[in-house]
């Protein structure tokens, strides 16, 4: 059974085998590895309360890792948790690690008053639907990515 705990600011090897993971995972070695942050971002990161990096062992192994957001609402005193990544190594897969790593950010985001949690996912990612619609409400949303380098006027 995997153990599951948050990583803190003595984990920034840790943080950087999570971008490994997620790098495989999701075959994009260019997001992932060709442009790695240096130490010191990532360590104002581990820093920082509304960044959520958990991780899931297996006999001293990363097998899994979810990175989350708290985003503070403004038109409520309340906060949502965003799922950015979640990824399980191909040999840990179907042992309920995913849903443990939601349930951990899920006590997480109760302790900090937040409302919800939330995460896109892929059209053609049917095991990462089949995981979410199980554990929440789907909602069909389109979503944009805006550049911010490009000439918005």
């Amino acid at each position: 059974m995997a153990q599951v705990r948050r990583l803190g600011t003595g984990d920034l090897a840790t943080l950087r085998a999570i971008n490994a993971l997620f790098a495989a995972a999701f075959e994009d070695h260019a997001s992932y590895s060709a442009h790695s942050p240096p130490d010191a971002y990532l360590m104002r990161l581990l820093g920082r309360e509304q960044f959520v990096a958990l991780i899931a062992e297996q006999d001293g192994a990363v097998v899994g890792a979810l990175v989350g957001y708290e985003l503070e609402k403004f038109e409520q005193a309340r906060s949502e948790f965003y799922i950015y990544d979640l990824a399980v190594a191909q040999s840990a897969r179907r042992q309920g690690i995913a849903t443990d790593l939601i349930a951990h950010l899920a006590e997480i985001a109760q302790k900090r008053g937040a409302s919800v949690i939330f995460v896109q996912a892929d059209y053609d990612d049917p095991p990462a639907i089949a995981l979410y619609a199980k554990l929440g409400t789907r909602e069909e949303v389109l979503h944009f990515d805006i550049a911010v380098k490009a000439p918005l006027r």
